[in-house]
């Protein structure tokens, strides 16, 4: 029996042996198997996985045990399967295939309230009080024969309100807001043409991003948008629209509004910087990932923690947050996150466990490193092979 703690006989010296360079381009290609580098033949692995999934898409009612088990092991591009599966894992599609149809009807026609409210309506009508106030607030200044009294001006229509119900700060916040979601925007994944550039495709889908984030700002205002959350809407949106079918391309956004919403609600208190000390913050889940590398590799955890100082704070942070989507390209991220998704537990313990299995793949050179060799290493993950970092998280369960 394998001690707890020790490390691990699957753990080879030959590790970094077989890295995958990340590709310097647009699309993603076809996900490898969830099994050691020894595994048989990918192509033959994918052919087979894909025909089990589409027969598990073609049911009346679909297996979700089946179904996390098959897209944990990687689902195959092609054919729009990991769009419609990562609907069904995110709960936006029901079991029941009949009902499918009804449901997106009634998702799309909802996004489409939403976004008539929060960015036709919505603008028109801040920009509307905004003039209305400040023609109310040049009235009382012109026809003022005396000296202004603070008092003439009602609060909700003074510019240095801070109140809630001020016009005038909601929409200073509002402008403040928007603005940093447009800069996020343009810099998601600069080297895809798929979101970068001038085209009409890329323009297209930076709205989508714009759209999405600032509608779910408005819907969330104890939270609004954080810096960061374009990275996880991104993948989203590029399965999405990258959907064979014609019409649920044409309908990416709002799917992938309602998705990242369901994905987002189990990572949303890492984005809350008044809970980063509480037991569901960012510390604890970053204290988690400490733990669980002090449990299987207490070797490495002692050279990092104790003996250079090099805490998760320094390099996990981004990691979890972001979830991974910094430190791999599209393709291995969306490798990743369809097993992330099928966690029946929820994405959190197995991102864990992801994070503790890419520190430990990169033991030999922590070992051998200072502070500062090891937080530029950990903070610019190399490049590695997602199928043998999926083998070893799954390893890692407890």
């Amino acid at each position: 029996m394998q001690r707890k703690g020790a490390l691990v006989e699957w753990l080879s010296d030959s590790l970094w042996a077989s890295v995958s360079p990340r590709p310097n381009g647009g699309g993603a290609t076809a996900p490898s198997s969830c099994s050691p580098p020894s595994s048989p033949s990918q192509t033959e692995s994918e052919i087979s996985r894909q025909s089990l999934l589409f027969v598990q898409l073609s049911k009346k009612v679909v297996d979700l045990d089946e179904l996390r088990k098959l897209a944990s092991e990687g689902i195959p591009d092609g054919a729009g399967i990991r769009s419609t599966v990562w609907k069904l894992l995110l709960g936006y599609l029901p079991m029941d295939r009949q009902s499918w149809r009804e449901e997106l009807e009634k998702r799309r026609t909802q996004y489409m309230a939403f976004k008539n409210e929060f960015l036709l309506e919505n603008t028109s009508e801040v920009s509307r009080s905004v003039e209305e106030a400040s023609k109310s607030v040049d009235e009382i200044v012109n026809n003022s024969s005396e000296s202004l009294e603070r008092s003439n001006i009602a609060l909700g229509e003074h510019p240095l309100s801070l109140g809630q119900s001020s016009i005038w700060n909601q929409f200073f916040q509002d402008s403040e807001m928007i603005e940093q979601i447009d800069r996020d925007v343009k810099r998601t994944h600069p080297d895809m043409n798929f979101f970068c550039g001038d085209s009409s495709l890329a323009l297209s889908n930076q709205d989508s991003l714009r759209n999405v984030l600032i509608i779910f700002a408005k819907l969330n205002p104890g939270l609004r948008y954080v810096q960061g959350m374009n990275e996880i809407l991104a993948p989203l949106l590029y399965v999405f629209r990258s959907d064979p079918d014609v019409t649920n391309a044409d309908w990416a956004e709002a799917d992938s509004f309602f998705c990242f919403v369901e994905l987002l609600s189990g990572f949303r208190d890492n984005f809350c910087q008044k809970l980063d000390n509480s037991a569901v913050g960012i510390r604890s889940t970053l204290d988690k990932l400490s733990q669980l590398l002090k449990l299987h590799d207490p070797e490495v955890w002692h050279h990092l923690v104790v003996k250079t100082e090099v805490n998760p704070q320094f390099y996990a942070f981004r990691w979890i947050t972001l979830l991974l989507t910094h430190e791999f390209n599209l393709a291995d991220t969306l490798h990743i996150w369809d097993v992330l998704l099928s966690d029946p537990h929820g994405p959190q313990e197995t991102l864990l466990r992801v994070c503790c299995a890419m520190v430990i793949l990169a033991r030999k050179r922590i070992l051998s490193g200072d502070f500062t060799s090891n937080v530029k290493l950990l903070q610019n993950y190399p490049p590695t092979s997602i199928s043998h970092l999926l083998y070893v998280a799954n390893k890692l369960r407890v």
